[in-house]
């Protein structure tokens, strides 16, 4: 879960990326994401909302093992993060873990 974290962290920093679940609904009916990211304690219908749009829209979907807080934390915010998107990667090579696995 290491490589995962530093990835984030990297693409938080270098990237584009926008929080919360409702931004990364529209972004996967839209499909302007690249990845999009939940936590492990996310919603059970805003989960299953947006791998039904990920799946349609062909944007890969990580299942991120902590909670949102520790996502919230991972990213450096002071808020928990129950959805994300990465619209740009940045210097991040997070795109590569997603096609590698997809459980972070």
């Amino acid at each position: 879960m290491a490589d995962i974290n530093k990835s984030i962290a990297i693409a938080v920093k270098t990237g584009k990326i926008l929080f919360g679940a409702e931004s990364s609904l529209k972004s996967a009916m839209t499909g302007k994401a690249r990845l999009i990211i939940v936590a492990s304690n996310c919603p059970e219908d805003v989960r299953e909302k947006l791998e039904y749009y990920c799946k349609l829209s062909g944007i890969p979907l990580i299942v991120y093992k902590g909670t949102s807080l520790e996502l919230g934390s991972v990213c450096g915010k002071p808020f928990t993060v129950s959805a994300m998107v990465i619209r740009e990667p940045g210097d991040s090579d997070i795109l590569e873990i997603a096609k590698g696995g997809g459980d972070g």
